[in-house]
């Protein structure tokens, strides 16, 4: 996989991703678990984006993200 494929890959999945762990949280129907791995998941391929699209603000971001979901799972789990 060549590098414009890959950060299209890692770009539109981990949005996928974001939307649906958006979406699952805010329905507030028992979800949370999956929700927050979502949005570790998606973290992890925003992270991969923003390293090599060299987008160095965004990389550290998902660091953010990323500890944000670890609470949310160990908070609800």
């Amino acid at each position: 996989m060549n590098k414009q494929k890959a950060v299209t890959f890692f770009e539109w999945s981990g949005s996928i991703l974001a939307m649906i762990y958006a979406l699952l949280i805010a329905s507030n129907t028992g979800n949370e678990i999956l929700g927050f791995s979502l949005l570790l998941l998606s973290a992890l391929l925003f992270g991969a984006w923003g390293y090599l699209d060299k987008r160095w603000a965004f990389f550290a971001l998902q660091f953010f993200y990323a500890a944000s979901a670890i609470i949310g799972l160990v908070r609800w789990s």
